[in-house]
């Protein structure tokens, strides 16, 4: 039997996000070491509600808008 899966992306604000992204350099140096810890809740938290639905993560990707997040659940 062939797994099938459904698939969503979802786009979340930058004000639920403002802190979270990787902060780099000119070098293209990159660093999560200064993201305060509640973002990391939020994250955290979203993921979780997502994968009580059967939603997994497949990538995240964050900008100056928001982080949009792409998810996986099988059919």
């Amino acid at each position: 039997m062939v797994e099938r899966f459904e698939y969503e992306i979802t786009k979340h604000s930058s004000e639920e996000f403002k802190e979270f992204a990787f902060f780099c350099t000119d070098q293209g140096s990159c660093s999560l070491d200064q993201v305060p810890s509640d973002q990391f809740r939020a994250l955290n938290d979203l993921m979780n509600r997502r994968g009580k639905d059967g939603w997994g993560l497949v990538q995240c990707l964050f900008g100056d808008g928001g982080v949009v997040v792409f998810w996986k659940r099988a059919l």
